[in-house]
């Protein structure tokens, strides 16, 4: 029977919204100040922690560019889609 490549670990998905990455984020900090975890953990918690981070930084920046497009209009108020 040939060897079977190893399995790539399950990649988390992205949260399903800002509060939710948020939320995932501050309890991976709290776990990761507890201390408590063993180094294999503790750098999986860390790796996510980095991504839900970035994640979270690139939905402020859309929802920061919606909002300066609304305000640009002059006095019309139209929502436009982001293009990104």
């Amino acid at each position: 029977m040939p060897a079977q490549p190893p399995k790539e670990p399950a990649k988390p998905e992205a949260p399903a919204s800002f509060e939710t990455g948020l939320e995932e984020l501050e309890k991976i900090v709290k776990d990761m100040e507890s201390g408590n975890l063993p180094l294999e953990r503790a750098l999986e918690l860390f790796e996510r922690g980095m991504k839900l981070s970035d994640t979270c930084r690139k939905q402020l920046e859309e929802a920061e560019t919606r909002v300066e497009i609304l305000m640009k209009r002059a006095g019309e108020v139209q929502p436009q889609p982001f293009k990104t």
